[in-house]
């Protein structure tokens, strides 16, 4: 384990030579994690391909990575508000979208860069709040986002036929 990966790694945007590595990053991410989590949770080819699909996500949002040592090592995305995709259900408010780092980086505080670029991105365009969904069940990822000041919204649940996912937002203004 290395310690100091999050002191070395760079949060940029992404460019297309990394979309082949931020798709496999983010099935990876995704598979493995709910592998061990949620053994029920199957994800078909139909959304390892919509995950894979990061240059048509790139066209609507922004999409940061977190290099280490030339290696993109996590990956995060940011809809603004009203764009194709986006989740979010406030207004002036972006959506936040698969935040992902390998199973290796686990448990090394790689998410908190990436998530704070994301979030100072929002505060830059002069947003209210960031919103974010977390597959039900998945206790641990929610604790990492209300950690960070983002509170349950069930306001904002999105109730699918393939699953059901709990709202969070983190209110940037008073």
């Amino acid at each position: 384990m290395d310690m100091d990966v999050v002191g070395r790694a760079v949060i940029r945007d992404a460019r297309p030579e990394d979309d082949a590595v931020i798709g496999e990053l983010l099935v990876s991410a995704f598979v493995t994690q709910y592998a061990q989590k949620l053994p029920e949770v199957v994800y078909t080819e139909a959304r390892k391909q919509e995950l894979r699909d990061v240059a048509s996500r790139r066209k609507v949002a922004t999409v940061l990575v977190a290099e280490v040592d030339g290696e993109v090592v996590g990956t995060v995305a940011l809809f603004p508000p009203g764009a194709p995709g986006s989740e979010a259900w406030l207004p002036n408010s972006a959506d936040l979208r698969g935040l992902a780092t390998p199973v290796r980086y686990h448990g090394q505080g790689l998410a908190r860069p990436l998530l704070d670029a994301a979030e100072a991105l929002a505060r830059k365009w002069d947003l209210d709040a960031v919103c974010l969904h977390v597959r039900r069940g998945v206790a641990g990822v929610a604790r990492m986002y209300m950690k960070r000041g983002y509170v349950r919204e069930p306001a904002g649940d999105l109730d699918l036929p393939s699953v059901y996912l709990e709202a969070y937002v983190l209110r940037l203004k008073g």
